[in-house]
């Protein structure tokens, strides 16, 4: 008898229905067809001992399971579910009637429990899409999927419990969440504050107009100063996540396998910080069974690399591709697959390898050689995509001892969201460009026009600084989102003069 009943594979952050055909007739031995790999043909052996210790039987016959399309690779170990419902659909244990009706997926323990899966939320998109009436998924993914409308999503722990559901000798109830209201619920919730941070006025002012405009910074200073308690912060004074960036960024956490299980979406925009150690495929994501990387989770958030000159030189420079595009893309011989990685990056590093050069009393050890060939790990190309190089002095005790603390980040994010509105208006006829740092060279042109002293003072800084092209842009985008921040139409040489004042790692001293 052949039965058929449905899955879901992942590919990049978005799903495809598997259909695992199952057929039990005359003969004997058991066939898994369709691209398997070592993981789903592993399979058989832990739905065997499942159902076994249940007390249901795989007849005796020739079981064959085709997992459709078969021209896709199927990976990991989620369908096992999928695949032990349609034997006993098959073999006329369950009533299969309605198996064509809901998506199923679950890894098998031996003794039948069901264990969590990857993907959870893209899976409950695509089986919503695709007309299917419900899905069932293991108890710690049910928050997840659940976020879902329109789609009735079970969380199960044991295969007794579909089994059950399936003869109808159950009362199993889908689980059901306000999106809208979980989402506003927990919406600005932030471990860290700005008001936590004593001095640093400079800083701070440099960080709020990064997120205004969406700007990579890069904070240079010696140890102590304050670089890494900055960063955390940024997330606090960005503008909080709209529905549909959530669920985006939920879908890439799930595919990753990153989502908590007692987490149903995603109200934070995430702050990803990977060791320097990291490799250059954990970075932008990819490997035999491609993964989003680090570029990837930090989508729609902060990318924070502490320590930049110690991370590998060829970890940094295969960021520079997704820093302009806002996308990786993951080739492989027969297949590719794109994840998204629009994120603000910061950077934080010391001035050379004691850390204490240009700092105010204590005497740095270092050759001139020693900062140069330190300060030449990173390259002009990579540097060129940062728009705001910014220099953290250590702040004196006076400051540190004041009980009062700073502004809070509310009150920074208002700000900001300000600023960004106006952006979204200005840009609100393209679909791909939301901020100043996205701008286009067209838009640039349109959108940056400068009077005859901006021209005058942005030649002399090019000259004297030696810029290349593309800081000139970056400057010109940096200057569009001061005005953005006075609420002015034109950009005045102010804007620009603070611009330029923000390309620290140009001057004389640093990399010259």
């Amino acid at each position: 008898m052949l039965v058929k009943t449905y899955g879901a594979a992942i590919f990049g952050i978005d799903a495809t229905i598997i259909t695992a055909e199952v057929n039990i007739s005359q003969g004997m031995k058991f066939f898994l067809v369709g691209l398997p790999d070592n993981a789903v043909k592993e399979s058989q052996q832990r739905i065997d001992s499942a159902l076994k210790s249940n007390n249901y039987r795989i007849p005796k016959k020739k079981v064959v399971i085709n997992l459709a399309p078969a021209d896709i690779r199927k990976e990991g170990s989620a369908y096992d579910l999928t695949m032990a419902m349609g034997i006993l659909g098959a073999a006329e244990l369950i009533d299969q009637s309605q198996l064509s009706e809901f998506v199923i997926m679950g890894e098998l323990s031996l003794d039948g429990s069901i264990r969590p899966i990857k993907g959870a939320l893209p899976i409950a998109i695509e089986a919503r899409k695709q007309g299917f009436k419900g899905l069932f998924v293991p108890l710690e993914n049910v928050k997840e999927a659940a976020v879902v409308s329109d789609l009735d999503v079970y969380g199960v722990t044991h295969i007794n419990e579909v089994v059950d559901f399936f003869r109808g000798n159950t009362d199993l109830k889908p689980v059901s969440i306000n999106t809208r209201e979980l989402f506003y619920q927990n919406l600005n919730q932030y471990p860290f504050d700005f008001s936590e941070v004593k001095g640093q006025q400079d800083v701070k002012r440099a960080l709020e107009i990064a997120a205004s405009g969406g700007h990579n910074i890069i904070l240079i200073g010696p140890p102590g100063s304050g670089k890494t308690m900055l960063a955390r912060r940024i997330p606090s004074i960005l503008p909080p996540l709209s529905l549909q960036e959530a669920l985006e960024t939920t879908k890439i956490h799930s595919v990753a396998g990153q989502i908590d299980e007692n987490l149903s979406l995603m109200t934070e925009r995430p702050f990803q910080s990977p060791h320097h150690t990291i490799s250059d495929v954990a970075l932008v994501g990819g490997g035999a069974f491609p993964q989003p990387g680090q570029i990837s989770l930090a989508h729609n958030g902060v990318l924070f690399l502490d320590e930049l000159p110690e991370f590998k030189r060829t970890v940094l420079e295969v960021m520079r591709q997704p820093l302009e595009d806002r996308v990786i893309n993951i080739s492989r011989a027969k297949f590719s697959v794109q994840y998204p990685a629009s994120f603000m990056l910061v950077a934080a590093m010391n001035p050379c390898p004691c850390g204490y050069y240009n700092h105010p009393d204590k005497d740095c050890v270092c050759s001139i050689n020693e900062i140069k060939r330190y300060l030449h790990k990173l390259s002009g190309p990579l540097l060129d995509r940062i728009d705001i190089h910014l220099e953290v002095i250590p702040v004196p005790f006076n400051k540190l001892s004041e009980e009062e603390g700073g502004e809070k980040s509310e009150v920074i994010r208002r700000r900001v969201e300000k600023t960004r509105k106006i952006q979204e208006e200005r840009y609100k006829d393209s679909d791909t460009v939301h901020n100043n740092s996205q701008m286009t060279p067209s838009m640039i042109q349109k959108y940056c026009r400068i009077d005859d002293t901006g021209k005058v003072l942005l030649k002399n800084a090019m000259n004297k600084l030696q810029l290349s092209a593309r800081a000139y842009d970056r400057i010109l985008k940096v200057s569009r989102t001061i005005a953005d921040m006075d609420n002015s139409e034109i950009i005045q040489p102010h804007h620009l003069a603070e611009a330029i004042n923000f390309r620290s790692l140009d001057k004389e001293g640093w990399l010259g």
